[in-house]
């Protein structure tokens, strides 16, 4: 767990680039790794790349109904939900 608490940490102080490289690779080696599509859906999030970010956190979720990505996932979609593309064409 230590690995991805690092990985977590390089998302919280603005590295999500260097923490999507890793996170690739861990989900590469192990498809079902809940954890690791949650914090990958974060560093995606974070690089506004939102249908991926929300595409990992479902993952995730559907992995492990416990997992903090079904949070995630529900506010992403209140976030997208939320979105008024007339406010950017007065």
């Amino acid at each position: 767990m230590g690995r991805l608490e690092n990985i977590d940490d390089l998302i919280k102080y603005n590295n999500p680039a260097e923490a999507l490289v890793l996170l690739d690779r861990i989900v590469a080696e192990n498809p079902a790794d809940a954890h690791a599509l949650f914090l990958r859906g974060k560093a995606y999030w974070r690089m506004g790349q939102r249908s991926k970010a929300m595409s990992d956190y479902a993952s995730a979720a559907s992995i492990d109904p416990d997992s903090p990505a079904v949070h995630a996932l529900e506010q992403a979609r209140d976030v997208e939900s939320f979105f008024n593309p007339d406010l950017l064409n007065p």
